[in-house]
């Protein structure tokens, strides 16, 4: 299981990464940075990435792909999902996993994929990858990103 440096280094070994981050997405903070910076300061794109990701995260509608998916009924007073009940972790508008998978911004030179990080406690965290848009491999990026944020050992 890699630490934070671990996984960053095994992220910039995709074709075409150009850098990476472990970002917390409440604070803005870069945890670790590797590779290059498209703005040329890592904590500005931390910053600015962050409030992509936190828009992401804490937007109630974000379930997308569920719109087939018949309403829930109403939760009783005193459980999870009732008024004035603090949202289950996971659930839109918890502290805990967002939601959103990842976030996928194409640039014109680029990609920029942001995968949110699952732990055990109230995760805020996560992992951002810039890949160059000639020699990236995009959905190649996805997949590995996805195994990265599960293995990836906070602490």
């Amino acid at each position: 299981m890699p630490g934070i440096d671990e996984c960053l280094l095994e992220a910039m070994s995709l074709p075409g990464a150009r850098g990476a981050w472990l970002v917390d997405w409440t604070s803005g903070l870069a945890l670790g940075a590797a590779g290059e910076s498209p703005v040329g300061d890592h904590e500005t794109t931390a910053a600015e990435s962050a409030e992509l990701a936190r828009s992401a995260a804490e937007f109630e509608s974000a379930e997308f792909g569920s719109a087939d998916a018949p309403p829930s009924p109403p939760s009783p007073p005193g459980l999870p999902g009732a008024p004035g009940t603090p949202a289950a972790p996971g659930a839109p508008g918890a502290t805990g996993a967002p939601p959103v998978e990842d976030l996928i911004v194409t640039t014109r030179t680029g990609y920029h994929v942001i995968r949110f990080v699952e732990t055990a406690f109230d995760s805020s965290v996560f992992l951002h990858l810039w890949l160059d848009r000639t020699n990236g491999n995009l959905a190649l990026a996805r997949i590995r990103l996805g195994d990265l944020a599960q293995r990836l050992v906070l602490g």
